[in-house]
């Protein structure tokens, strides 16, 4: 699986890298249909400390795309969220394609 990873108002992170692959990559050892994965980190103005951090996960699979969005006051606890949010769409899609 590709990763592809785009910042935008922030500066790249070997270590985000890193825990979104680690992530990214048990997905993928369990749904093997996913093609390839775009990870967006956008840093946003906020008035607010428990947002601001963006996480935008969008995985491409046969048919379709899935897209997850999180946004929290870290870029950790949004990568997080995000990838809960995209496995859900994961495991939906993967029931689909049994059934057919």
């Amino acid at each position: 699986m590709h990763i592809n990873f785009e910042y935008k108002d922030v500066s790249a992170s070997t270590r985000l890298e890193a825990l979104a692959t680690e992530k990214l990559e048990k997905l993928e050892a369990k749904y093997t249909f996913i093609v390839n994965t775009d990870v967006y980190f956008k840093k946003e103005n906020t008035a607010s400390p428990e947002t601001g951090m963006i996480t935008e996960i969008r995985i491409n699979v046969p048919g379709t795309t899935l897209f997850a969005e999180a946004n929290n006051g870290s870029f950790e606890s949004s990568l997080a969220k995000a990838t809960t949010e995209v496995a859900k769409q994961l495991r939906k899609k993967k029931e689909k394609m049994q059934t057919h």
